[in-house]
């Protein structure tokens, strides 16, 4: 009864915050649509799901759902560089692990992470699960997203495919409508399935929407699921980048952190380390 009780709750929570963010949720984007800044349409399809739209705004490639509900951004001569911090917290967290070989993502988006991934790290395998079938062409055809011989792509619900997906090092989970984040971002058996697909040392990084006070969405749960034994980035973009290991062995290693920032910004020509000063216990 108590969990019955404690879903409603967390569904009810959603839904009203839903509301708040669909409003705040990328200010700039809003701003330069407001001001009337040429905004070309590059592609527009529609499936089950609903309108799946490109739209281009001073170099950048923005990927849109429904009612210009913006998903992810690309800019297109440099497909390697992340505009939001939320993307590159998300490939901090990557750095957790010394050696990662295998990669899951749960939601594709642009596939700008999956790109960065793939230049960055010495992945030799990696598997996506997405809903939207035309997604993976239109990033490729229109988000400069490259069809990499060691990516895998599936198209389906992951709540229903993460039990055929392999085992990996990093799993990325990112799943998300133009509703917002899918029901898996709070459902206690599909995220105790997910890190139950890490491999030994593995890091699973959940990109998770920030409440007013700052905290994850959901915090309660995943507290309750993970034993408080995570780790938050919070960012400018009101997410909250989740850190859960394998094992409770296991701690973010900032040294290493940071020799590997360092590392990768001589390839991408930024720098992410900055967001290593942010990182924190679970709230």
């Amino acid at each position: 009864m108590m969990m019955l009780w404690l879903s409603l709750s967390l569904c009810v929570l959603l839904a009203a915050y839903h509301l708040y963010r669909y409003g705040q949720a990328r200010k700039e984007y809003a701003v330069l649509v407001e001001q009337q800044i040429e905004r070309k349409i590059i592609a527009e399809e529609t499936d089950e799901y609903g309108v799946i739209r490109v739209v281009e705004v001073n170099g950048y490639r923005y990927l849109e759902f429904g009612d210009s509900f913006e998903q992810s951004c690309v800019l297109y001569d440099n497909p390697l560089y992340l505009k939001y911090d939320y993307t590159r917290a998300m490939l901090l967290a990557s750095l957790c692990h010394e050696h990662p070989e295998t990669a899951l993502f749960l939601g594709l988006g642009a596939g700008s992470l999956t790109e960065v991934c793939l230049a960055t790290l010495p992945l030799e395998d990696v598997e996506v699960l997405e809903l939207r079938e035309p997604l993976p062409r239109m990033a490729m055809e229109h988000l400069a997203m490259t069809d990499d011989p060691r990516l895998t792509i599936r198209i389906g619900d992951a709540l229903e495919l993460i039990d055929t997906a392999e085992t990996a090092d990093l799993i990325y989970l990112d799943m998300y409508t133009d509703l917002g984040p899918s029901a898996g971002h709070l459902a206690w058996g599909f995220l105790t399935k997910c890190q139950n697909k890490l491999n030994p040392g593995g890091w699973l990084i959940i990109n998770q929407w920030a409440t007013l006070d700052g905290s994850p969405l959901g915090a309660a749960l995943l507290r309750g699921l993970f034993y408080r034994h995570y780790w938050e980035i919070p960012v400018k973009e009101g997410n909250v980048i989740l850190l859960v290991p394998y094992s409770f062995e296991q701690t973010p290693s900032i040294p290493l952190m940071r020799q590997q920032a360092e590392r990768i910004s001589e390839q991408l020509g930024y720098d992410i380390s900055y967001l290593i000063e942010v990182i924190r216990p679970a709230s």
